[in-house]
């Protein structure tokens, strides 16, 4: 009889692990380490308490520092408020910027609550405020260089004015203001139409600050809520 060949059995090859495998595997690596680094840190701040009471001592004292810090800032800027004097000089080296911010200060130093929003898409409003008798002020700001030199602000700023300042910014008082002067078409619109205008002459006193802007204005428009600067 003669033999059959014997069958040669072919050795399998291990399976190959899948990339999200050997991810899982090294991120229960990653996790287990992490576990044992936390529980390590616990147990050494167990063994030294006193590092936790210094660090958190330290925080106390920053905390109160800051706070103490910020207050004096925030009386710092009440005082400089209040006092805040500006000459037509200091007024006229301004650019139109820091004029708009310092026309805020103003607003401020007399009591309002005062933002510059002057900029692209401002919609002819530079400075925004709201003065103590509740009254909304928008105040659109032209500054020039040469002061009364300069061109005079004429009356297509003012119809600007009178589209937004009622509309858009809710106003009460629409101000149209300026370091220059108005052109002799801007005085009669501006009245027919309730804009108030403050030229050279009503600015540097109102910077002066000898009384509040709404003191050297005719026809305001009365309080809103009783106050005892009304």
């Amino acid at each position: 009889m003669s033999r059959r060949p014997a069958r040669r059995t072919r050795r399998r090859r291990p399976a190959r692990r899948s990339g999200k495998q050997d991810e899982r595997v090294v991120l229960l690596v990653a996790v287990i380490a992490a576990v044992g680094l936390a529980a390590a840190a616990v147990q050494w701040l167990l063994a030294h308490w006193w590092v936790l009471a210094v660090v958190a001592s330290l925080a106390v004292g920053a905390g109160g520092l800051w706070c103490r810090l910020a207050r004096q800032r925030a009386e710092w800027n009440r005082v400089r408020a209040r006092s805040l004097r500006l000459r037509m000089t200091e007024l006229d080296g301004l650019d139109h910027r820091a004029f708009e911010f310092a026309i805020r200060d103003l607003m401020r130093r007399d009591g309002c609550r005062a933002e510059r929003l002057g900029g692209a898409g401002d919609n002819a409003c530079d400075v925004r405020a709201v003065d103590p008798a509740g009254r909304v002020w928008a105040v659109q700001c032209k500054h020039r260089r040469d002061g009364d030199g300069g061109s005079a602000v004429g009356v297509g700023v003012l119809q600007q004015v009178n589209g937004t300042a009622w509309q858009i910014h809710g106003a009460d008082v629409a101000v149209v203001l300026t370091n220059g002067r108005f052109s002799s078409k801007a005085v009669p619109w501006a009245g027919e139409h309730r804009i108030h205008l403050v030229d050279r002459r009503v600015l540097g006193e109102w910077a002066a600050g000898s009384r509040p802007l709404w003191d050297l204005l005719d026809r305001i428009p009365p309080p809103r809520r009783p106050t005892a600067l009304s």
